[in-house]
């Protein structure tokens, strides 16, 4: 219009103008639900759990080739034996209700137990995984004793040509106390760990000193258990791994290590000095009159079994912990 008219036009309101950018309507996303946590156990873990289950299979072999089939190991675990037969009279009484421990009633007993921890606690994976680790051992215990390994009489008498390797009653102490690792809350572990390990020590002890077992069935035993824990740490699902809400993790990690440390630095010496003591016996190191070698070799046979046990829960004391972690 032109402007001698005298009229001007009038200026729209830009706020007003529907297609204003600031007015454009955007709508909101639909917001979806954020999915529930589940919990993973840490891949580093579970290479690990791997390793150690190699490990304890490797040195299952180890522990039955080089004291079973030899003459060097039957002779080291013959003086064990003789030696043993001085002091039975002695250690029976004292030993025996500790090898009623392994019994099959015990057995069935301790199972039910570890699984009534998970229950109460309603850790369902957990308890899986801990009724594997007691199945298992035991059953792995009695086919590896029956019916995989042998034994060819080659020196002494006692169930010369019968495999003992490994013990039974020391595997249903050891796998009953790493089970129960698995079912029992975070902050708790260490203390179990340090119980087990004292457990699956004084079992170990009595086979010997009773004349149940040789030495090597118990460290056979004990290296059964952990393949089994570490295993299941390896293949259980995510999901079952410890809560979020359960123990943090800065709360168990102090306690966790040092217990760790402590029976890792208390199984190293002793296995020394049980393989010295082996080596004694067979004339390798040192010598003496005759019955030095038998009590060294009876004496070293003891330090055997209290260095697997002790080193077993260094072991799987944190591999339980990191394998369950949450993420």
């Amino acid at each position: 219009m032109p402007a001698s008219d005298g009229l001007v036009a009038p200026r729209a309101d830009p706020r007003a103008r529907p297609d204003h950018p600031t007015l454009l309507h955007h709508p909101t996303p639909p917001q979806h639900p954020t999915p529930p946590h589940r919990p993973a156990a840490r891949p580093a873990a579970r290479v690990a759990g791997l390793l150690v289950v190699l490990a304890a299979a490797l040195g299952t072999w180890l522990v039955w080739w080089a004291m079973v089939t030899t003459w060097p190991g039957q002779r080291v675990e013959e003086l064990v034996f003789v030696t043993a037969d001085l002091f039975q009279d002695v250690v029976n009484r004292p030993v025996e209700p500790v090898l009623l421990l392994g019994s099959p009633p015990w057995l069935v007993t301790g199972f039910l137990a570890v699984c009534g921890v998970g229950l109460v606690r309603r850790r369902w994976g957990a308890t899986a995984m801990a009724a594997t680790v007691v199945v298992g051992s035991n059953l792995t215990t009695q086919v590896i004793k029956d019916g995989v390994l042998y034994r060819t009489g080659l020196v002494g008498e006692w169930n010369r040509d019968i495999n003992t390797l490994p013990s039974g009653h020391v595997t249903v102490v050891a796998a009953a106390w790493a089970a129960l690792l698995l079912v029992v809350p975070r902050r708790w572990r260490p203390v179990t760990a340090l119980a087990g390990a004292a457990a699956t020590c004084a079992m170990g002890l009595a086979t010997i000193a009773d004349r149940w077992h040789r030495p090597s069935d118990v460290v056979a035993a004990v290296l059964v258990v952990v393949l089994w824990t570490a295993l299941v740490g390896v293949v259980a699902p995510a999901a079952w791994a410890d809560r979020r809400e359960d123990d943090p993790r800065a709360r168990t990690e102090r306690p966790t290590r040092l217990v760790g440390i402590f029976l890792g630095a208390f199984s190293a010496p002793l296995a020394v000095l049980s393989v010295l003591a082996a080596a004694f016996a067979e004339g390798h190191v040192g010598s003496g009159p005759p019955w030095d070698a038998g009590l060294v070799a009876y004496v070293g046979g003891h330090l055997a079994a209290v260095a697997v046990a002790t080193a077993a829960f260094a072991v799987l004391l944190p591999l339980s912990q990191a394998a369950t972690r949450p993420r």
